[in-house]
């Protein structure tokens, strides 16, 4: 039960955070729960499918080598477990019309992307114990939430521009490329210290996260 609180407690800190982020608007309770549980499930049912289609296809064998690990951060990870939850925020948040207004994007693709985190971060903790627990509380799950951030930043612009579909594959792929660059560093472990270009690209996405928030809070519908 223990390491089933630590799993979870990060992934609640950051949605709390976001939700008290929406200063104007509060999004409704249950259509955040029904995200949230889109994103523990169907996403994580379409990375799972997608992961096994990529295992079949590409055929990475060689774990020391860097380009291969650059496929596998960039395509097999990102690429899957972004465009995952994608099109839960694309066709099921962002179509609903409580999605009034750009920094509803954020709220929306936060939720999902904590949903996805949490049942992730689940299976890793109870496998891996208290020091995984403790280590993805300040590295994984604000990586997820980052990514989520910058992906609904573009996704919430999209909802109310003539270029939807440029600014929502926009986010789509800023999401992509930050969680592959995170996964690139920590997967070319076996070259000494690259790992801290994790930690790099995750304050980088931190920084441009807190920048993507005020952006559309200063920039609300419902700012007068």
């Amino acid at each position: 039960m223990n390491l089933l609180l630590l799993a979870i407690a990060p992934i609640f800190i950051v949605i709390l955070y976001i939700y008290f982020k929406d200063k104007y608007e509060k999004e409704p309770k249950r259509l955040l729960f029904y995200n949230f549980l889109l994103g523990a499930i169907v996403s994580v049912l379409i990375t799972t499918i997608l992961y096994y289609v990529f295992d079949i296809v590409l055929l990475l064998p060689n774990e020391t080598s860097i380009f291969q690990q650059f496929i596998k951060a960039f395509i097999v990870v990102g690429l899957t477990e972004e465009f995952s939850k994608y099109v839960i925020v694309r066709y099921f948040a962002q179509r609903n019309k409580a999605f009034n207004e750009p920094f509803d994007g954020i709220v929306y693709a936060v939720m999902v992307s904590m949903g996805f985190a949490a049942t992730e971060n689940i299976l890793y903790v109870l496998e891996g114990g208290y020091e995984t627990a403790l280590l993805r509380a300040f590295t994984a799950v604000p990586a997820h939430a980052t990514f989520g951030i910058l992906m609904g930043f573009y996704m919430g612009k999209a909802k109310f521009s003539k270029n939807r579909i440029g600014l929502n594959l926009i986010g789509l792929l800023s999401a992509i490329i930050f969680h592959g660059a995170y996964d690139f560093f920590l997967f070319i472990d076996f070259l000494p210290g690259i790992w801290i270009g994790a930690f790099v690209s995750l304050l980088i996405g931190i920084f441009l996260s807190k920048r993507a928030i005020k952006h559309h809070q200063e920039h609300s519908n419902f700012n007068v």
